[in-house]
């Protein structure tokens, strides 16, 4: 396969991914789609000037998806991942869990390990702390995505209004897991792994890597209530995991 090296190319091989979970009706589609849909808005951000340095984020974003994309395909060989994308990507076997899950658990392994690791390998022999401010635009972009995927899942699902409207607990879920623990993390993550001898990275990132996969039980088991109001989900959804790969690319 030709290296990736731009953006345009990253959302040619995301568009990949979806066509073959579409085509198999695979979970794992799900946060293809939402990752195309990240990638789309830091392309745009970059042409609009929104980032301090558009061809840093380009690398940026490049080495990030690279991670997602790497782990992806070595999964499909049956080759060794890290923990935390192996959780993610067994998880579409497990037939009880909604969209909503998937997505968690691809956030959680891509924000709360890749981001870290690519940030420090961008700005290798340079100051972490220069990347800060495009650091957070980055996180604000993917919070900006949570009204967008509550919509979507919305359509899927004409309970989830309902719910979301009388409970609130959904959404307190998805803020809080997504958001809150990965955007701090990621960020104390990264400076302290751009703080770690490079002979000792590997190991650093593989504590860190069981750390992240112990956070997808949260996901996985998320208490009764959660528990609860994702069975009245799951009971009232619409369609085919293809169908719903596609209403997440709209």
């Amino acid at each position: 396969m030709e290296p990736i090296r731009t953006i345009d190319q990253v959302i040619a091989e995301l568009d990949a991914i979806i066509q073959e979970n579409i085509n198999q009706n695979n979970p794992l589609g799900y946060f293809a789609a939402l990752y195309r849909a990240v990638t789309i808005k830091v392309k745009a951000g970059i042409a609009e000037g929104y980032f301090d340095e558009g061809p840093r984020m380009e690398r940026l974003d490049v080495i990030f998806a690279l991670r997602y994309i790497d782990a992806y395909r070595h999964f499909q060989h049956a080759e060794t991942i890290t923990a935390s994308w192996s959780i993610a990507f067994e998880s579409a076997a497990v037939h009880h869990l909604i969209v909503l899950q998937h997505l968690l658990l691809g956030m959680n392994g891509h924000i709360n390990l890749d981001l870290g690791i690519a940030a420090v390998e961008v700005m290798q022999g340079q100051d972490l702390t220069a990347l800060k401010n495009d650091f957070d635009k980055i996180n604000t972009i993917l919070a900006e995505l949570v009204g967008k995927v509550q919509k979507d899942l919305a359509e899927i699902w004409p309970t989830l209004g309902w719910i979301l409207r009388y409970t609130g607990r959904v959404d307190d879920f998805l803020i809080n897991f997504s958001m809150e623990l990965a955007r701090d993390g990621a960020w104390k993550f990264a400076q302290a792994l751009a703080d770690t001898p490079a002979g000792a990275q590997p190991a650093f990132i593989a504590t860190r890597d069981q750390k992240v996969a112990r956070n997808a039980n949260i996901v996985l088991h998320p208490g009764f209530v959660a528990s609860t109001i994702f069975r009245i989900i799951r009971r009232f959804e619409r369609g085919t995991v293809a169908t719903r790969i596609e209403a997440l690319l709209h």
